[in-house]
């Protein structure tokens, strides 16, 4: 059954205005995905450390802890972890500030559509088996 393979996909959602965060997660949650909001860097670490998150969608600036911080604090407790950063300043410069990672990075106003589209890709691209995985398990005979 669908709904109960999405819900073991996690998303952790970071925004220092709760409202954001707050909105986003209960969008991710009607939509079939278990989602739960933090409104720090450091409120998601702790999280992620109780709940290690299948998807981080964070806010790049943020006080304290910014966004790829977080992200990246995230990543040592759970390494499987996508990771979208979004902002309102400008891609091109956070680009420059996180330098080679493999967060995607999303412009300010995010439709949540959007968002949505983007976790079902990579949950599904998560389910799809590997070919090691499809191959029958040795000693298996026909």
């Amino acid at each position: 059954m669908h709904v109960i393979e999405d819900r073991e996909f996690r998303v952790l959602v970071v925004d220092d205005e709760q409202i954001i965060a707050d909105t986003l997660a209960m969008i991710l949650n009607h939509s079939g995905f278990t989602a739960r909001p933090a409104y720090s860097g450091e409120a998601a670490v702790m999280q992620a450390s109780e709940w290690p998150p299948s998807a981080l969608i964070c806010d790049v600036v943020m006080p304290g802890i910014t966004g790829p911080q977080t992200a990246a604090a995230i990543l040592r407790i759970a390494p499987q972890c996508h990771v979208m950063l979004f902002s309102g300043h400008g891609t091109l410069d956070i680009g420059n500030r996180i330098g080679e990672c493999t967060f995607e990075i999303l412009a300010k106003p995010v439709h949540p559509q959007e968002i949505l589209r983007r976790l079902k890709a990579v949950r599904e691209c998560r389910r799809t088996p590997t070919l090691e995985e499809q191959a029958e398990p040795e000693g298996v005979q026909e």
